[in-house]
């Protein structure tokens, strides 16, 4: 139990400050007038609509018959092939 006293001042800091928040917050944001409220909702629904941007900016990919997604993204090798006289890379 000893050992465990090194722990009371930050529990003791800990408490203090919710008491400090909770102590500070208990005004609230401050009450709203009804009139004004329903008056800025009113404003807000008669707002005409915003256009929505499109799902995707490109055309999704076709999925070919053998293709099936593991879950892992693989990004493309970005070294250029060394097919230009057509070799292939082996391991040796």
């Amino acid at each position: 139990m000893q050992i465990l006293w090194w722990l009371a001042p930050p529990v003791v800091a800990t408490v203090l400050a919710m008491v400090w928040v909770a102590w500070l917050g208990r005004e609230g944001r401050g009450q709203v007038d009804r009139e004004v409220a329903v008056r800025r909702m009113g404003e807000a629904l008669s707002r005409p609509d915003r256009p929505h941007k499109p799902a995707r900016s490109t055309p999704a990919r076709p999925a070919t018959q053998g293709e099936r997604s593991t879950g892992v993204a693989v990004r493309p090798s970005s070294r250029p092939a060394d097919n230009a006289h057509g070799r292939t890379r082996r391991a040796s």
